[in-house]
């Protein structure tokens, strides 16, 4: 069947990438000229693993095209996904001016009987909404679908590929029917394509994010309690994650979430509950502690440091998580400004967010070539994100590189006692703080 993704961003990338890669014909359209110009020629605008020759292979057989001709798009298809952004407006709530700009283009140029996939991360109702703006115009009919994505950035290739479950919300029998057609040779191992109502899919994708992003505010509260009382957080996180009613996923304490979901979905949440005089009082203090322990790097960096003016201040990691080159709501960014503010100076290495922290930052802190020429004459390293390469570096090589051998663990990748042994006045998250 046809396809065609609207919106060339994160999600809509991924998604017509893997529906060509299984033999469908897609259309990717934007209607930014310079990201589809550089799409045709393979120049990807972010950074996610495997997905460059996905878009390159898919491209060359013929599968894949992308284009701006939104109406030329959209008058072809079969099934049309809309995967257009949804920022967080000021009060939180998510910002749906361009899905329901798409929609009623879709009204306008749908040629043929039509199923609509809202893709993009919405709040409960929208499907109606753009239902309501598709209607204005169409004199054909339509099927309306919900189909939220569980892409993680880094890992988004095999999570499409090979889903846990597939979420989709549906108003008919005959959506029913071709989402399951299109989404079959994904489930082959037998994972389930999970059919329900509409407003349940919409809400299935935020209540989703905000448990996963319960689980890590609670993890690093207990972390933070644990320095207070003399426990180690890894000894805590295996044993409450050896239990099958909790397991070990998203346990691990660090400097607080980020990235394009987990902060934005946790605040449209609470805004839609606000407005339906249902307070979601945990998911309130879920965002609250998630902001403090943003500012618990730098925290800790002062207290070893004592004063952090005048001194130079080495990052290693600089995007939200690793293998990605996503830099919104990144804990480093919280940490740089506080740096900066303070009167140090920063120098930041990042295997592949640099370029994308030099957009948003300029020349406000100084970018290393390599890991081992951040440390240069640095009075101190903290470590943000948990990229591989920084999980077994020379520890002589730093130590004799630093001027005093300073390490704020922000992911607790090293043993502590190690560290003490090598000579390095060490602090890590939950673990006893400094060695």
């Amino acid at each position: 069947m046809n396809i065609t993704v609207i919106g060339t961003g994160y999600v809509g990338l991924v998604v017509g990438a893997c529906l060509a890669e299984t033999g469908n014909p897609v259309v990717c359209a934007d209607l930014d000229q310079k990201k589809i110009e550089g799409l045709k020629q393979n120049i990807l605008p972010i950074y996610e693993p495997g997905l460059d020759d996905y878009v390159e292979r898919n491209q060359s057989q013929g599968r894949l095209t992308f284009t701006t001709d939104v109406a030329a798009a959209i008058s072809t298809a079969d099934v049309v996904f809309i995967a257009v952004g949804t920022p967080p407006d000021e009060d939180g709530s998510a910002d749906l001016r361009h899905v329901l700009a798409v929609a009623e283009q879709i009204g306008k140029h749908m040629r043929r009987e039509l199923v609509i996939v809202t893709k993009s991360t919405v709040p409960v109702g929208t499907a109606a909404k753009v239902a309501a703006a598709v209607g204005k115009h169409a004199t054909l009919p339509f099927h309306m679908c919900s189909n939220p994505e569980f892409l993680k950035e880094g890992a988004a290739i095999d999570d499409f590929m090979k889903p846990d479950r597939v979420v989709i919300g549906v108003d008919s029998d005959h959506a029913r029917s071709v989402m399951a057609e299109l989404y079959a040779p994904f489930v082959r191992t037998g994972k389930p394509i999970i059919f329900m109502d509409i407003p349940s899919a919409e809400m299935t994708k935020y209540a989703a994010n905000a448990m996963l992003a319960t689980r890590i505010s609670f993890m690093n509260e207990i972390a933070n309690l644990c320095e207070r009382v003399g426990a180690d957080v890894d000894n805590v996180r295996k044993g409450i994650g050896s239990d099958g009613r909790i397991g070990p996923a998203f346990l691990f304490p660090g400097p607080g979430y980020g990235g394009s979901c987990f902060p934005k979905d946790v605040k449209a949440l609470v805004r839609t509950a606000s407005e339906c005089g249902v307070p979601l009082r945990v998911l309130e203090s879920v965002e609250e502690a998630n902001d403090a322990q943003k500012h618990r790097l730098f925290g800790k960096l002062r207290e070893m440091l004592g004063t952090v003016s005048g001194r130079r201040i080495a990052i290693w990691g600089l995007a939200f998580k690793p293998n990605t080159d996503d830099m919104r709501e990144a804990p480093s960014l919280v940490l740089i400004d506080e740096l900066v503010e303070a009167g140090a100076k920063v120098v930041a290495h990042d295997p592949v967010a640099m370029h994308e922290t030099k957009r948003k930052l300029g020349d406000r802190i100084e970018f290393a070539d390599t890991s081992y020429d951040a440390v240069a004459g640095a009075d101190a390293l903290v470590i943000v994100t948990d990229w591989n390469e920084y999980r077994h570096p020379d520890f002589a090589r730093i130590k004799e590189a630093l001027k005093t051998p300073v390490v704020v663990d922000g992911r607790n990748l090293y043993d502590r006692r190690k560290m003490k042994s090598l000579g390095f006045t060490y602090a890590s998250i939950g673990r006893g703080g400094q060695s």
